[in-house]
């Protein structure tokens, strides 16, 4: 079993994302972040699990690992799984589930791993296992070698609790955050989405402007650990950020010629509490113009991507006049603009730079275009 005070923790993000989220751990103050496919490692005890969950935009799930030991065969696995200290983790009143993997090991049949895992945790803690568990047992059997990690985020780490209604194919606020660090965001800067959808590039921006950590108004698969501390939570979560005074004029704008989204976006703004940093209209991408009350800032933009044969031929002159309004109206303004095909990012004859690694959206590959401030 793992120290408590020096845990391997795993913070899971997705592919091609992983140095920016290692660039918020650092700044975030996190032990020892390295980049490991997939996501980033951390160093610490239980209340930098509970502080990685509530503070950090880029991650996905928090994993904490909690031990291993050597399995050649699926009985020894039985046997070893018996001899783990899951009490000092698990409560024996809380549902669990278990999932496992198994990579070039001579165990190579996960459900029968997950299987024996679930049985030995059964006969030793009388811990009850539920499909639907909240706490999740996630066993890796890689070169015979049985890693045990918890997930304790629980619901996935976008889900902030703050963004109930949204519009088709909705785009992640962890993805959101971290394209946002990537186009250089700081909390001064005001951001224009002129295809605001939900609104999750404005929501993003405004929480963070406004010192709101992601995870202030949801719950997590670590209160129902054994290892979980309420009065220390309550101090962690009441200590965490620093919220400011809302400005005088709203710094984050966004529009969609959609009344419905407009709609949503306002909502979710209420949710979230940054409604007085927000403003969002009904308008045409054609009709956007710089907000008066602010200097040039940041331009970010999820325009539709077609995934079918025929979509670029239908949605490059979107992309034409996105890129026309942006060109004669922003001058000074950086864009990020998300799209999974280069040749429509291209017919905006925006100035863009080279771009980052493609990033899985909703079963597409996405990526991040940026160019510098606008002539």
């Amino acid at each position: 079993m793992t120290s408590d005070s020096d845990l391997d923790i795993f913070l899971v993000t997705l592919p091609g994302l992983e140095d920016t989220l290692r660039a918020e751990a650092v700044e975030q103050g996190f032990r020892a972040p390295r980049v490991v496919p997939g996501g980033v490692t951390v160093r610490g005890g239980w209340a930098a699990v509970w502080r990685a969950n509530l503070v950090l935009r880029g991650a996905s799930r928090v994993l904490a690992r909690v031990g291993s030991f050597r399995a050649f065969h699926l009985a020894q696995l039985d046997k070893r799984a018996r001899r783990f200290p899951w009490a000092d983790v698990l409560r024996p009143d809380v549902p669990v589930r278990v999932e496992a993997a198994c990579k070039g090991s001579r165990i190579y049949h996960a459900g029968a791993a997950a299987q024996r895992i679930t049985h030995a945790m059964q006969a030793e803690l009388g811990v009850p296992v539920s499909a639907e568990a909240a706490v999740v047992v996630k066993a890796r059997i890689e070169n015979d070698v049985c890693t045990i990690s918890i997930d304790t985020s629980g619901e996935p780490l976008h889900r902030r609790g703050h963004k109930e209604a949204v519009s088709k194919a909705p785009l992640r606020e962890t993805m959101a955050a971290m394209f946002l660090r990537q186009c250089g965001f700081g909390s001064t800067m005001p951001v224009v989405d002129p295809m605001c959808g939900s609104g999750t590039f404005i929501l993003e921006a405004a929480e963070i402007a406004a010192g709101l950590v992601p995870g202030r108004s949801r719950a997590f698969a670590f209160e129902q650990l054994a290892t979980f501390d309420p009065a220390a939570w309550a101090d962690m979560r009441a200590t965490a950020g620093a919220p400011k005074a809302p400005p005088a004029e709203p710094r984050f704008f966004g529009s969609d010629r959609d009344a419905g989204a407009v709609r949503m976006s306002r909502e979710n703004a209420g949710r979230a509490g940054v409604s007085a940093w927000t403003d969002f209209r009904e308008r045409a991408v054609s009709d956007v113009a710089p907000p008066e009350t602010t200097g040039p800032g940041l331009v970010m933009v999820n325009p539709p991507y077609g995934a079918r044969i025929g979509d670029r031929k239908t949605l490059t002159p979107l992309y034409r006049a996105l890129g026309r309004t942006l060109r004669e109206r922003f001058a000074g303004w950086r864009v990020g603009l998300l799209t999974s095909d280069e040749t429509l990012a291209r017919a905006t004859d925006l100035p863009l730079e080279p771009a980052g690694p493609p990033v899985p959206h909703g079963g597409i590959r996405v990526t991040l275009y940026r160019s510098p401030p606008l002539a």
